[in-house]
């Protein structure tokens, strides 16, 4: 297949959010953090087995930017593949919900388990104070259900991401930091050979929202209340540990739900510990993908978010500002 650069500046601007129905509105933007403010770490999904020293680390961090932390009762609780049973993951997310002296919701950590307590909760509180939920992955079923309820949340790292040497998760913390307390988020990446633009009808804005996540986890919620709508937005993806042909049935599964029919562009983030098959694929994910999305729609590969050390804080529901070049790539969060 052939590579295709962004040598034009494409500039995608994101102002306004379409539903459902196709009926535009606004999402609202709970309050960025300031000293003082409480955040609360609990576990929605798999077990935290062992993993008490790197939550006190991640609470000493924020700590460290002047935020008071809260645990969840039941963070620490186990049954079976969870972080306790499903009544007690949803207690601990009710009581944040439902709390107004918190002012987010920090995901210790993913795995599976977030789309079993959605149903379990009632976010009446929540759409009348909302909040910042944050993490990646499997709490990417988190950022689709709220999407739909009108409110941004924030796709970056989670309690455990700092397990590890720090100094490979520098960017990370401060993407993550900056988002939280309202500063700046803007971002250069070098130009992926593979970046795909729209030459045949070349535009200079197109207008949308940021929205996505965990390709599983996407395609886990369709045909749910949890599904988003991708007209006139961005959609971003990233994944791990999954075989090519389960990445190809997964976008299609998408692409038959009519997920690429009006999305504006794609932006392609980590797709990291891509497993073997014993019958070769026998092209890269890029190409992979690029089959997959319709020809007319941009393509912007190997942004630094997802199962990597470097994962960048993104802002669902945000409007944004993408440039793309020969060399390098630039997105601004509006």
């Amino acid at each position: 297949m052939k590579k295709r650069i962004g040598c034009i500046g494409l500039f995608l601007m994101f102002f306004s959010v379409v539903n459902a129905q196709g009926e535009s509105h606004s999402l609202s933007r709970p309050s960025y953090l300031k000293q003082g403010d409480t955040i609360v770490i609990l576990a929605p999904s798999g077990v935290l087995k062992e993993r008490e020293s790197s939550i006190q680390r991640a609470k000493e961090l924020v700590e460290g930017w002047g935020l008071n932390v809260l645990m969840g009762a039941n963070t620490f609780n186990q049954n079976n593949h969870f972080a306790g049973t499903d009544a007690e993951r949803a207690a601990d997310f009710q009581k944040a919900i439902d709390n107004p002296s918190i002012k987010a919701i920090w995901a210790a950590r993913g795995g599976y388990g977030a789309v079993r307590v959605l149903d379990l909760l009632d976010f009446t509180k929540f759409k009348e104070s909302p909040k910042w939920i944050i993490g990646y992955s499997d709490i990417t079923a988190f950022h689709n259900h709220i999407h739909n309820l009108g409110v941004e949340t924030i796709h970056g790292m989670m309690a455990t991401s700092l397990e590890g040497d720090w100094n490979d998760t520098t960017e990370t913390v401060r993407s993550l930091r900056n988002a939280l307390f309202g500063k700046a988020l803007r971002y250069t990446i070098p130009s992926s050979p593979y970046n795909r633009t729209d030459f045949s009808n070349v535009r200079k804005t197109i207008e949308g929202q940021l929205i996505g996540g965990n390709l599983a986890i996407l395609t886990s919620m369709l045909g749910s209340n949890s599904q988003v709508s991708t007209t006139g937005k961005i959609l971003f993806v990233e994944e791990i540990g999954e075989y090519k042909y389960a990445i190809d049935r997964m976008l299609q599964s998408l692409k038959r739900a009519g997920y690429f029919k009006n999305v504006n562009a794609v932006i392609v983030g980590n797709i990291s510990n891509v497993k073997e098959n014993s019958t070769v694929w026998g092209s890269s994910i890029e190409e992979l993908i690029l089959a997959v999305v319709p020809a007319e729609i941009p393509v912007l590969f190997d942004f630094p978010a997802g199962h990597e050390l470097d994962n960048r804080a993104l802002i669902f529901g945000r409007s944004l500002l993408l440039q793309f070049g020969l060399e390098n790539c630039s997105l601004v969060f509006k």
